[in-house]
């Protein structure tokens, strides 16, 4: 099977593992596939980096738009201007709007909102989005702490299989298998977005 968005390859798994047969192969490529879900799920968003795909958002004032990540400033914005679906007006990139945090290229971080600028503002609607921004969304590429958490996750996800009910038996003792592992929690946790319901 080919792991798809997976945060470590097949072959950094494996040296962490220190396994050099194909054996496994398939298992292990589940479990960073696994692992990778449980990753977007326990964070609030995904590092991986969509194709550009069209979203319509609601902006949170008439000069900020909030969105979800954005990997890089390739982006295309669109107003229904006449509020009619059609999304017909295209705004300028450093014209009409900028995208934020401006240090995100410098980070590696992606960006988060849109800025309405030079005495723009975004039309609002309490029926309707009437923004639509065309992005590729997520992150530019897998930071590093994600990278190791999934390496770790992933181990973990494997070596279950072995686990019968979450416990490991080594000749007179047993281990329960915690629900958390800790140095997961602490790579991920600068990461995590904390979503309001």
């Amino acid at each position: 099977m080919a792991i798809t968005n997976g945060y470590a390859t097949l072959a950094e798994v494996k040296s962490a593992l220190r396994l050099t047969d194909n054996t496994d192969d398939a298992l292990i490529e589940q479990a960073i596939e696994g692992a990778s879900r449980r990753i977007d799920g326990y964070c609030n968003r995904w590092f991986y980096k969509t194709s550009a795909t069209a979203v319509k958002v609601y902006p949170a004032t008439l000069y900020q738009v909030g969105t979800d990540d954005i990997a890089d400033a390739s982006i295309t914005l669109k107003i229904d201007s006449a509020s009619d679906g059609t999304f017909a007006t295209t705004w300028t990139q450093n014209q009409q709007y900028q995208i934020e945090p401006l240090n995100a290229v410098i980070t590696g971080n992606p960006y988060r909102r849109i800025v309405a600028i030079n005495g723009y503002q975004f039309p609002i609607a309490i029926d309707k989005p009437l923004v639509q921004v065309t992005a590729q969304w997520g992150w530019a590429s897998v930071p590093s702490d994600i990278k190791q958490a999934c390496i770790l996750l992933s181990i973990r996800g494997f070596a279950r299989l072995n686990a019968a009910l979450g416990v490991v038996g080594f000749a007179d003792m047993a281990v329960q298998v915690r629900a958390v592992d800790p140095d997961v929690r602490d790579l991920l946790h600068t990461y995590k977005l904390e979503v309001v319901a």
